[in-house]
């Protein structure tokens, strides 16, 4: 909590900054370091990208006023301390939690967010946008400033941004945060042409000799000016760094020091009196003022709960098991073990996707192509084109930004693909810009594209080599979770084929995903409390759907509800719906289960999926709402006896058995 006697505790906006002097803002800074410490001590949050920039955002805010001047933080990820300085440092112990701040930016918030922003390199584009916008407005003094970072800067919509800025002239100020991190080290020409500009400081060294040799030198008036800058560009581009973006039409200055707020400040204020666009390259540390962060970023990025100690921090242990990221990651690696054909790419993401090891025992076959999702698809489909069998392994939630590509240089091409879907459904606190809710129905809508999804552990590997050996484009969904086992005798997978954990005329369950023995659990439900009889399909397939046995459900069994944690336009049950139209079945006694229309806001898993009825108290409310509407009898025999309740099929953990047999082996919770 914060505490009153502090600095920090007294800045209700970022006007309450101007009266504060050198000493004190320092004072502030060390603040809101501790600030930021105490809140990944009790939860998991984004951490060394924060540490990373607290003078940097004093500095901005002590420069411009954002009141009506703009910012955007490109990613978002190192809001907290944006956050601390406007108005919300007594509400930031409540960040990523149900009804608290959010992790990102967030317009409902604050009017200082513009934007949610959770997707890198978008910045500079929508900070040009509103340039643009207020100048047609009439509001042509407004400054505008896009904070991206070195990992997210190779992104293409980067340089589609700096190209239209170029060439339209308006003042527009980009700050590079260059420290040498995304949440993965940042790899590709970009990544060394910035490395070269660190390290070289013979520019700023002969800089300063100019203006200090300036009265001496024999010349005058534009003849002397002229030369001077001659001779600054010709030391530009032997040392290389900033012509880059000189050439494209911005003014570049620096590197310079991150952590100096003063120096930043006096930076800033130039560039204020400045013309046209302009790139600011600001060296800072991940981690910085916390030097277990600055040793490890990549641990801290978004570290489990510490406690700080005298020799650093001491981890809070918390219970985990295996998730459905692990058991890919498994599954990849074994195939790539059995097969040399087959390339693992990812974008940026190999600590997220838990393919460390893939990369370090086949650094042949692994390719990270940094924040670059698009090239990353297109990339697989010249590999496939060439015989390889390349696996895009990317969260749900980032490979939209590669769509047309999937649509053009794979589907269209019906190339052998895979894409595995990290993340798929609701992710927890990291909200709606990292949700991925929509990937059934962008997958399912491409032509040659065929789209599973494993309804637990037993079908993961098998789904995995089903889909490197087919001669088409597949797509693997699985959920930010821990894996499940259904006991049972596991059918092989084969195009388009569902499985049918029991079948009962009452009504049908139908499974899209590792939902399963989530639905497993409800069916369980309604048969001992209720006295109904309800199936569960594991439906393994969404495209193409398996047609007879999913139609046989709809004809046979009094009611169908269909079940997914995705979109529900366009997603799974749709895709029944359509089947049953087609085949001129009936399908008032069917009901669909999903994600509504709208945006799940940050909680935790377990709480997203209850406020969406997608757990087990929700699953058997809908089923029983359904018997209702189609005139099935039963009788409610009420809750057990308050002893037997930590044994009950549908609790938390340990096994639930079906009416049939089958049972559910829940893992425990997870700090995935």
């Amino acid at each position: 909590m914060l505490s009153p006697d502090t600095i920090l505790s007294r800045i209700g906006s970022p006007a309450d900054l101007k009266a504060l002097n050198d000493r004190e803002l320092d004072q502030l800074a060390d603040e809101m370091r501790h600030e930021l410490i105490g809140v990944v001590g009790r939860r998991a949050a984004h951490f060394a990208s924060n540490l990373g920039v607290v003078e940097l955002c004093l500095a901005l805010h002590l420069t411009f006023d954002f009141a009506t001047d703009r910012l955007i933080w490109d990613t978002g990820h190192q809001i907290y301390p944006h956050k601390l300085i406007t108005g919300r440092a007594a509400e930031l112990h409540t960040i990523r939690t149900k009804g608290g701040l959010m992790g990102y930016p967030n317009p409902a918030e604050s009017p200082y967010d513009l934007f949610m922003t959770g997707h890198a390199g978008c910045a500079p584009s929508t900070a040009l946008g509103l340039k643009l916008g207020d100048e047609l407005m009439g509001r042509t003094d407004a400054h505008s400033v896009a904070v991206i970072g070195d990992g997210a800067f190779p992104s293409g919509i980067v340089f589609e941004a700096l190209n239209h800025a170029s060439g339209s002239q308006s003042k527009l100020l980009v700050i590079l945060n260059d420290n040498k991190m995304s949440i993965c080290p940042p790899v590709g020409g970009v990544a060394n042409a910035l490395d070269r500009a660190r390290m070289s400081k013979t520019y700023h060294d002969w800089n300063k000799r100019l203006k200090s040799l300036v009265p001496t030198i024999p010349l005058v008036g534009e003849t002397a000016e002229r030369w001077l800058q001659q001779f600054k560009d010709a030391i530009k581009a032997s040392l290389q760094h900033g012509m880059l973006f000189e050439e494209l039409g911005f003014t570049y200055l620096g590197p310079i020091d991150g952590h100096d707020l003063k120096g930043l400040r006096t930076y800033l204020e130039k560039v204020k009196e400045m013309s046209g666009p302009i790139l600011l390259h600001v060296l800072t540390n991940k981690g910085h003022g916390f030097e277990p962060a600055v040793k490890d970023p990549v641990k801290f990025h978004a570290p489990a709960p510490f406690r700080k100690s005298e020799g650093g921090y001491v981890p809070i242990k918390v219970s985990s098991s295996e998730t459905y990221t692990d058991a890919f990651s498994a599954a990849l690696f074994d195939a790539c073990r059995r097969d040399s054909r087959v390339a693992v790419l990812t974008a940026a993401m190999c600590e997220g996707n838990k393919l460390q090891k893939v990369r370090e025992t086949f650094p042949k076959q692994f390719f990270d192509v940094g924040i670059c999702e698009s090239h990353a698809v297109a990339l697989a489909g010249g590999m496939a084109k060439a015989g390889a069998r390349p696996v895009v392994d990317i969260y749900s939630t980032f490979l939209q930004r590669a769509y047309d590509q999937i649509f053009q240089e794979v589907s269209l091409q019906s190339l052998p693909v895979v894409f595995c879907l990290d993340r798929a459904g609701l992710v927890g606190a990291d909200g709606p810009t990292h949700h991925g809710s929509y990937d059934l129905a962008y997958m399912r809508a491409f032509p040659n594209m065929v789209v599973m999804a494993p309804g637990d552990r037993r079908d993961v590997g098998p789904m995995l080599e089903f889909a490197l050996g087919h001669d088409a484009p597949v797509s693997i969904r699985y959920p930010r979770a821990n894996l499940e086992s259904v006991e049972r005798e596991v059918q092989p997978i084969e195009l388009g084929q569902a499985e049918v954990i029991e079948w009962e005329s009452d009504g049908m369950i139908v499974a899209c995903g590792a939902i399963l023995g989530t639905c497993l659990q409800a069916a369980a439900r309604l048969h001992r409390r209720y006295g109904l009889h309800v199936g569960v399909i594991n439906a393994r397939f969404a495209k193409p759907l398996d047609r007879t046995t999913i139609g046989k459900a709809i004809e046979e069994a009094a009611f169908v509800l269909t079940v997914e944690e995705g979109c529900l336009p366009g997603g799974f049950g749709s895709a029944v719906l359509e089947a049953a139209n087609d085949a001129g079945l009936p399908t008032q006694h069917v009901r669909r289960l999903g994600l509504p229309d709208r945006f799940v806001l940050h909680a935790e898993r377990d709480e997203q999926l209850a406020e969406v009825g997608l757990d087990v108290d929700g699953i058997t409310a809908s089923a029983l709402e359904l018997a209702r509407a189609v005139g099935l009898e039963f009788t409610d025999l009420g809750p057990e006896p308050e002893a037997a309740a930590a044994a009950r099929p549908d609790s938390a953990v340990g096994p639930a058995a079906h009416p049939n047999g089958s049972t559910v082996v829940a893992a425990s919770p997870s700090q995935q």
